[in-house]
């Protein structure tokens, strides 16, 4: 359901949004499973994965080639369409990711461990370097395809964290990125 989102919220709604759940974009056999670290409070209270302003998430994803034009927020239940959904490794939502825990990260691995054996992806993609270190122990880990056949069948890679306030990577440099995943994955070709 397209619905128009609000331009803004006041700090009361915000916080008032802190904890609470978003729904998975989830559906068996999808070509890629996108994986953030945890919903900002934006997304929380709007109920949109990479809701808030200033989170290049969408306009990467369509710029790589992924989605045929640049989807909204209150889209995102389209991505199956091509072949992709989304989750999180953390459910809680805050303001930072850093609010997380390493013991909420971890927890995280577990469930999206079983996910993935439930709904078998032909690649999971974690969408922040750091997070993917901390929560499955792999301090070595870089961006961009990973060896492990931790959940083989499916194919692992790792994005950069689209969030505007990671300064390492523009959006031309991110779509660079999500572009190499959708090219090795063959994703978007559906619809």
């Amino acid at each position: 359901m397209l619905v128009d989102m609000p331009s803004t919220f006041t700090r009361d709604e915000l916080l008032a949004a802190a904890g609470r759940l978003l729904p998975d974009v989830l559906v068996p056999g999808l070509d890629v499973l996108l994986c953030g670290i945890n919903p900002g409070l934006w997304s929380a209270a709007t109920g949109h994965h990479f809701a808030r302003p200033g989170n290049r998430f969408w306009p990467a994803l369509h710029r790589s080639g992924f989605t045929p034009r640049q989807l909204r927020p209150d889209e995102q239940d389209l991505l199956p369409t091509w072949g992709l959904g989304i989750t999180n490794l953390a459910a809680r939502a805050t303001a930072r990711a850093d609010e997380l825990t390493r013991a909420e990260l971890t927890e995280g691995a577990a469930i999206l461990r079983a996910k993935v054996a439930d709904y078998a992806p032909r690649w999971l993609a974690v969408l922040g370097v750091t997070a993917y270190r901390t929560a499955f122990g792999i301090q070595g880990a870089k961006v961009g395809p990973q060896e492990s056949t931790a959940l083989a069948p499916t194919r692992l890679w790792i994005l950069p964290n689209p969030s505007g306030l990671n300064a390492h990577y523009q959006l031309a440099d991110l779509a660079e990125e999500f572009g190499r995943l959708r090219e090795a994955s063959g994703a978007g070709q559906r619809g």
